[in-house]
């Protein structure tokens, strides 16, 4: 429960090292080509102005990585010592260049010996199996020679959207499958003694990222393998859904001391990337040293992988297998949009009139009226047990005795409303969750939180990261996000559904998959992005993939319902599922037919 860094070797890049005996570091990539020296250096010198620790950058080829050490070149005469890194996929040939004159090179283990996915099912004995480990020993052994050779730090990035057809053949497309994928490549690394290894695992799904990752620092350690960690959300998307949903999976990994650099991945310009990875990272690393919290995991709970806690269901409203419910203490008078909470707390009664929605009062100004239901304080509880009221709230802090709340035990009208004690925020919370769960209540639960920040980043930050972990460590039954000094009651009840949709526990809007671009794409990606939303934003019940390339375009895109996928210069390919259905359309074209494939799919209905 309490937060410590998870204990790493060092990796030396450049003059920045990387560890568990050094901060967080957060980095972004370029969108530029790197066959534009001017355009790339210039990006790379605003990255680091920025406070990259560490700045990527794509090669497709020999040539692209090649220019890589003149940008670096060109920087240092700058002045600007910032760490570059060299993107391969596909290319080895690339990756030995970029060996020579980079200071890491990324190389992806779907792509770099195995063949291009094609979705295929590939069969293998195991004696064919280890002829293809075999390969990867005898393909990896020059590459790890050349790298030592020039003090070049590797990268092992595994991305859920580009593994290769063996891997899934054998373990399926699935976060065992991504770690095996890591794990098989580690391996030689260590049997070569080239230790100068970071390891990257994303995925565009939190829960899917953050098992993975879990399952992988498990796999290490059973093999008494200790490398830092890069963390991610792959295409996260733009505006404050990217922002909620790296949040919550970046942040969910960090409270639990995991991860030693970050990068925030925004289909917006790279700079922007910057100041909310740096926000994340002061957010959660400022718990070091805080008041200790007792208490631990609950019987039979898995970290690795969570089940939902067992709650009791109550007024058919809130708990048990019912989806979780949003709470916001703004009035409904203040809502302009379509998005509304299930429950509104009214501080000073329910207004008059209003006979559609949901109500919380005080229990001192409940009078039993249809649409309320009342909100004792734990001084008040004599009084909440006499209320005949068939949903009663109590508010209770996390460091609570369980002892407590033992009147409760066969209650089955009461929800708990959890409320942070502790800098640690989710710690504390999870720690009471946890022991009620050892004690054997089962009411459920609503965590409540509460941010004095007027700035929309910061709040993304705190609440995706705080309720994130949350809900991907099992505890479902709801959020309740409070901001008195927030005037914008829209957007506070849209980042509380916002953070719900990134755990993947409840759909509110369209979900689009989006990555942030870089020299591979051949198209404008953020003005896309934009045209996209604009004609199917009202399509609430679908997730939709905007992809630079098809490097990790269609696998990304397994969780999306649709896809728009760059192809070639001005052409777009279109996905249904993984399914390509329409190839290199003219950009112009590509929106309109991505509409009809909708309609044609009977997805589609008019804006209203």
């Amino acid at each position: 429960m309490n937060y410590n860094r998870r204990s790493t070797i060092s990796v030396a890049i450049g003059n920045t090292p990387l560890g568990s005996h050094f901060p967080i570091r957060v980095q972004s990539m370029t969108n530029t080509s790197t066959n534009d020296i001017d355009a790339s250096v210039a990006q790379c010198h605003r990255l680091a102005l920025a406070g990259a620790d560490y700045v990527r950058l794509t090669a497709q080829g020999v040539r692209e990585a090649e220019n890589i050490g003149v940008i670096r070149s060109r920087l240092r005469s700058l002045g600007c010592n910032v760490p570059l890194v060299a993107d391969i996929h596909f290319n080895p040939k690339a990756a030995f260049a970029a060996a020579r004159v980079t200071d890491k090179v990324r190389i992806n283990p779907g792509n770099f010996v195995d063949a291009a996915r094609t979705f295929k099912h590939l069969s293998y004995s195991d004696e064919e199996y280890n002829l293809e480990l075999k390969r990867i020993h005898d393909a990896l052994v020059p590459f790890i020679a050349l790298c030592r050779e020039h003090g070049t730090a590797v990268r092992l990035g595994v991305n859920h959207g580009s593994l290769s057809d063996r891997i899934m053949s054998r373990y399926g497309d699935t976060p065992a499958g991504m770690v095996e994928s890591a794990m098989e490549f580690l391996r030689v690394f260590v049997a070569e003694d080239f230790l100068n290894v970071v390891i990257s695992i994303k995925a565009s799904n939190t829960v899917v990222m953050v098992e993975t990752v879990r399952r992988l620092v498990r796999a290490m350690d059973a093999e008494d393998m200790h490398f830092p960690l890069h963390l991610g959300v792959t295409e996260a998307g733009d505006g404050e859904d990217g922002r909620i949903k790296s949040a919550v999976g970046i942040g969910t990994l960090l409270a639990e001391g995991v991860g030693d650099t970050i990068r925030v991945s925004l289909s917006e310009e790279p700079e922007f990337e910057i100041p909310v990875a740096r926000r994340l990272v002061d957010y959660i690393t400022a718990r070091a040293g805080h008041k200790p919290i007792a208490g631990g995991l609950c019987k039979g709970y898995d970290p690795v992988c969570p089940q939902r806690r067992a709650s009791s269901e109550v007024a058919a409203s809130v708990g048990g297998r019912l989806r979780p419910i949003v709470i916001a203490d703004v009035a409904p008078s203040a809502l302009l949009g379509k998005m509304r909470p299930d429950f509104f707390f009214a501080a000073d009664g329910c207004p008059s009139g209003n006979t559609t929605d949901r109500f919380i009062v005080p229990f001192a100004l409940y009078n039993g009226a249809a649409c309320e239901s009342p909100l004792f304080s734990l001084a008040e509880l004599h009084a909440l047990l006499d209320c005949p009221a068939p949903l009663k709230w109590l508010v209770v802090p996390d460091d609570v005795p369980v002892s407590a709340l033992e009147p409760l035990r066969n209650d089955c009208h009461t929800v708990l409303i959890v409320k942070p004690t502790n800098i640690n925020v989710p710690a504390g919370e999870q720690a009471l969750l946890h022991a009620l769960t050892d004690a054997g209540l089962s009411l459920p639960a609503i965590i409540k939180n509460t941010y004095p920040d007027t700035d929309d980043e910061w709040l993304q930050v705190k609440a995706g990261a705080d309720f994130g972990t949350l809900l991907l460590n099992g505890f479902h039954d709801g959020i309740w996000l409070s901001a008195p000094n927030f005037i914008d009651a829209d957007r506070l009840v849209r980042y509380e559904l916002g953070i719900l949709q990134a755990s993947r526990l409840r759909m509110s809007k369209t979900e689009f998959i989006s990555c942030p671009g870089c020299g591979r794409t051949l198209y404008d990606l953020q003005a896309t992005v934009k045209r996209v939303k604009e004609a199917t934003s009202h399509l609430s019940h679908l997730k939709i993939g905007i992809m630079g390339c098809i490097v990790n375009g269609p696998g990304e895109m397994a969780d999306a319902d649709y896809g728009y996928v760059g192809a070639a210069a001005g052409k777009i390919s279109l996905y249904k599922n993984k399914e390509c259905v329409e190839r290199n359309i003219p950009e112009a074209e590509a929106i309109p037919r991505l509409i009809a494939l909708i309609k044609a799919g009977g997805d589609w209905h008019d804006p209203q």
